[in-house]
């Protein structure tokens, strides 16, 4: 059986579910594949699980990095699994590209190359947000790039672990082009034109057959 249970954050409507033990899926309410691994029944119940993803949730948007991971179950492809599992691994206030996990991923199936285009759709179809942080992959060159739950929302959640990490590198967005801010984040180099455009150096991701999303 699969239990569903919706937290308030300051960026909007979460939805949780859990198989009764692990968390199973943490989305954005209206992002994209929201709910892409819940069945077509499932309950709505308040479980330990969900208490100990709350606790989590509420160290993370009150600008900490949390010293736990409430318990996960991946119910995924073995490759989107491997891609998961090095997102895990990225630090609160670090950031890793595309072609870094691709590398990491190929080195973990014994393969001499893997595609980035294909890690950026496992990427893409992260089905517990934030606590596998896949905002926290960016391009090769550092630039912003696509987010199931919307770059603004990725934007939203790079600065705070800026600020929190004490991080150097630059993060550079013109709101309005005349008046840029910058802002420090670890590994992150972003050029928007404006947030309202979503133009500059935003780019697609991909799915796992290196098709666009």
């Amino acid at each position: 059986m699969v239990y569903v249970c919706h937290y308030d954050s300051p960026l909007g409507g979460i939805t949780l579910s859990c198989n009764g033990e692990a968390l199973t899926g943490l989305w954005f309410d209206g992002q994209k594949y929201f709910g892409d691994s819940l069945p077509d029944s499932y309950e709505e119940k308040y479980l330990p699980v969900f208490g100990q993803t709350v606790r989590w949730l509420d160290v993370y948007f009150g600008g900490k990095a949390p010293d736990f991971t409430p318990p996960l179950f991946l119910d995924t492809t073995p490759f989107r699994k491997i891609v998961w599992e090095i997102m895990l691994t990225i630090p609160f206030g670090k950031t890793m590209t595309y072609g870094e996990i691709a590398r990491e991923t190929a080195r973990r199936m014994g393969l001499p190359r893997m595609s980035a285009q294909a890690v950026g759709g496992a990427v893409g179809h992260n089905s517990v947000s934030l606590v596998i942080p896949c905002h926290r992959v960016v391009g090769e060159n550092g630039s912003l790039t696509g987010y199931a739950g919307g770059i603004e929302k990725k934007i939203k959640l790079l600065l705070p672990e800026a600020v929190s990490g004490q991080s150097e590198a630059m993060i550079k967005i013109p709101i309005p082009p005349m008046e840029q801010d910058k802002i420090a984040v670890q590994g992150v180099a972003i050029r928007l034109s404006a947030l309202a455009g979503l133009s500059g150096t935003i780019s697609h991701t991909f799915d796992d057959q290196g098709g666009t999303q």
